[in-house]
């Protein structure tokens, strides 16, 4: 089916989602970003839009992403959301899209590779929590440019792995100039040159290591995961995350197998 999109904040990833967003056959009649030059930009402004559209995707800041959530549910538009740092306003978000019936996901990756990463790790958490011998750490590198440390998805990464084993029951991250204490899970982190993403989730005991990775080789793989996310929305209405979309993947697949 082909889609109106409309993509809010036209950075680097707005570019990339713009681009993945074409080829997989959809419109793009709007695009906004106050700041930006670029030709391809429609609209200073979300209160300029006046085109129908299926679904807005937003990565903009998290000191505006909030307003444009409220904008979106005026407009009834559902919207996909890859800007973080507004978590705290959940509640705030939860009330917009109950009230207005629009469809919101939210994802600090929206990797489909990424998204597989974690659903390996949640599976191999779960089992390593029954061996008590192995030890578990978060490690990420990121080229020198990169702003936060540790990573947002080092962070999720962190959290899911405390959700499921009942011997970590909270994150440390930076220099440790100390003994780690038993139920702390280390994030480090490194930068420099020009690393691409590279995340490893290490389960270590006496005897050997066992260490699960992800590297991204390009961000193209979060705009095809953005697209993904916007077609899995239509029709939809509601508060979602990624894990949603996965799950509904996933189960489907194994419904499928299973007949």
């Amino acid at each position: 089916m082909i889609m109106r999109i409309g993509i809010v904040g036209y950075g680097k990833m707005g570019v990339l989602i713009h681009q993945q967003a074409l080829a997989a056959g959809h419109v793009v009649p709007v695009i906004v970003d106050p700041r930006s030059e670029a030709a391809e930009v429609t609209a200073q402004e979300l209160s300029s839009l006046s085109l129908s559209l299926d679904v807005i995707i937003d990565f903009t800041k998290p000191d505006v992403v909030i307003d444009n959530i409220k904008c979106y549910g005026d407009l009834k538009v559902s919207a996909v959301i890859g800007t973080t740092g507004w978590y705290d306003k959940m509640n705030q978000v939860a009330t917009v899209v109950d009230k207005t019936g629009i469809g919101l996901i939210w994802s600090g990756n929206y990797s489909l590779g990424v998204n597989l990463f974690f659903h390996l790790v949640k599976t191999a958490s779960s089992v390593m929590n029954q061996f008590a011998q192995y030890d578990i750490a978060v490690h990420e590198y990121h080229h020198r440019n990169k702003v936060d440390c540790p990573s947002g998805t080092a962070s999720m990464l962190g959290d899911m792995i405390i959700a499921a084993m009942d011997r970590k029951t909270k994150t440390v991250d930076g220099l440790l100039k100390r003994r780690i204490d038993e139920d702390e899970l280390h994030i480090s982190s490194t930068r420099g040159g020009s690393l691409p993403g590279t995340h490893q989730v290490i389960f270590d005991s006496d005897v050997d290591t066992i260490i699960l990775e992800h590297s991204a080789r390009s961000r193209t793989g979060f705009a095809d995961g953005a697209v993904l996310a916007a077609e899995w929305l239509m029709g939809r209405s509601g508060l979602f995350t990624i894990e949603d979309l996965m799950q509904s993947i996933i189960g489907r697949n194994n419904i499928e197998k299973n007949k």
